[in-house]
């Protein structure tokens, strides 16, 4: 790994000395914009529009504008002698709990090793701070950028994780269209509740993977080798109307649950014929089913002996 700062990690009036590397790495593919007519990579120059010539490094200072078009210069050495004070020390401020920290505020892992002589203090934080369960808040500037981090203990290693100061935080309240107000269906919510507790497992961060830098990788691969490409067009996503529809259903693709279809239709007169005339083959008609559950229609009820079934359909209802 390539050390990217050298300093010391300071609490009370302990040092620690330790060596920084960079925990994450960016795996982006990196693509060049190309000059269509000669295939050439197009190259970008440091140009004054009012000199209109190209300037070198050596021509160049720092600014700031303070009003438009009015600028406030700074030579380099005037940067670096404002941050040599804190970039070369951790200095814990705080110790806290790691649950306190809300993920929002977290930018860029560090990996912390010990350097020259400083195992001994190293493995003393190390050790002190995993039996307290706590996580130091420190003050760190690396390549004059002053931030604050947080120093954790990662499987025996002090990991440093830069966080934002609590102004650079945009508050919530600068959202927009977020609902108020809004009544939620209750079947609804238990339904949402229902899906979250099928998709829910252990935390297993090997089983994702980068799909879009896989394809490209590949379309880069048949590129090179020549081959023909053709990209089926990717299909319009449909509005959900529904959402119980589709709440239902995203259930059913994750795991196939037995669902309560509902309470039966009663087939009253049916039963209550077979009851009242033991003995009949026939078919009781429609007109008796709608009279055994509770039709006023006399008309269609048909003859006397069945009225009386249904009657007693009635009264085994009841």
């Amino acid at each position: 790994m390539h050390t990217v700062w050298k300093g010391a990690i300071s609490f009370g009036l302990v040092h620690v000395p330790v060596k920084m590397f960079s925990a994450t790495e960016d795996k982006d593919i990196s693509m060049k914009y190309i000059h269509k007519v000669c295939g050439s990579p197009i190259s970008y120059v440091r140009r004054c529009p009012t000199c209109d010539e190209d300037v070198n490094w050596d021509e160049i200072s720092r600014g700031y504008e303070y009003e438009k078009g009015k600028y406030v210069l700074f030579e380099k050495e005037e940067l670096e002698q404002l941050s040599a004070r804190t970039e070369k020390t951790i200095t814990i401020l705080d110790f806290v709990d790691l649950e306190e920290i809300d993920p929002i505020y977290f930018q860029k892992t560090y990996y912390l090793s010990p350097d020259q002589a400083g195992s001994n203090a190293y493995q003393l934080l190390l050790e002190a701070m995993r039996d307290s369960g706590k996580i130091g808040i420190a003050k760190i500037a690396i390549r004059s950028k002053s931030s604050l981090a947080a120093i954790r203990v990662m499987e025996g290693c002090l990991a440093v994780e830069t966080i934002f100061y609590p102004d650079e935080i945009r508050p919530i309240s600068q959202v927009p269209n977020l609902p108020e107000n809004v009544e939620t269906n209750e079947k609804e919510l238990s339904m949402a509740k229902l899906l979250i507790e099928q998709l829910s497992t252990p935390f297993e961060p090997e089983k994702y993977t980068d799909d879009y830098r896989e394809n490209l990788l590949k379309l880069i691969e048949q590129k090179v080798s020549g081959e023909e490409i053709s990209l089926a067009p990717a299909k319009p996503e449909t509005n959900v109307i529904d959402l119980m529809a589709a709440l239902q259903a995203s259930i059913e693709a994750v795991k196939p649950i037995a669902t309560d279809p509902g309470p039966a239709k009663p087939k009253r007169a049916r039963k209550t014929a077979a009851a009242g005339g033991a003995g009949k083959k026939a078919k009781q008609p429609a007109a008796e089913e709608k009279a055994a559950a509770g039709a006023d229609d006399a008309a269609a009820a048909g003859p006397k002996p069945k009225r009386k079934t249904a009657k007693t359909a009635k009264k085994t209802i009841s």
